[in-house]
């Protein structure tokens, strides 16, 4: 459903903000490895994350990236997506097609229009914090390998 860079940078930014409740920046190299992503690719995204101040970020021997806790209580899963990937998400044809709309809808459109605003309102209702604390109280997981 999300384009893998979508994906990645929703990863990277629930990482960076598990991290920063820790009092901890990361760097570029543990994201990527974190998130299961290549290093150029993982670095792409968090330029635009952070181009779209969605995370920080400081150089240095002390730096790396983090988002601060009362900005991860704000960032709504929407602003990742629309950050990486536009409207895109909202807009396109269940069936892939380009010329799909309500004057010449494809077979599936009308029932892919209730499940795109589905998936928007849980995108503008969902924040960063919420996926945080379900991480970190067990409830769900954010690699899907496990280190032994």
């Amino acid at each position: 459903m999300f384009s893998k860079a979508c994906e990645y940078g929703i990863k990277a930014m629930i990482y960076i903000a598990l991290k920063s409740k820790q009092q901890s920046r990361v760097g570029l190299n543990d994201i990527a490895e974190q998130i299961d992503s290549p290093v150029s690719f993982t670095a792409k995204i968090l330029q635009k994350l952070v181009k779209d101040n969605l995370i920080n970020s400081l150089k240095g021997p002390t730096g790396g990236f983090f988002i601060r806790e009362e900005d991860a209580r704000d960032i709504k899963l929407s602003r990742i997506v629309s950050s990486i990937d536009g409207d895109s998400i909202y807009k396109g044809c269940g069936m892939g097609f380009s010329e799909c709309n309500e004057m010449r809808p494809c077979v599936l459109h009308h029932r892919f229009k209730i499940i795109r605003e589905e998936l928007r309102h849980m995108l503008e209702e969902t924040t960063l914090d919420e996926l945080t604390k379900d991480i970190h109280y067990g409830i769900s997981f954010l690699k899907s390998k496990i280190n032994n």
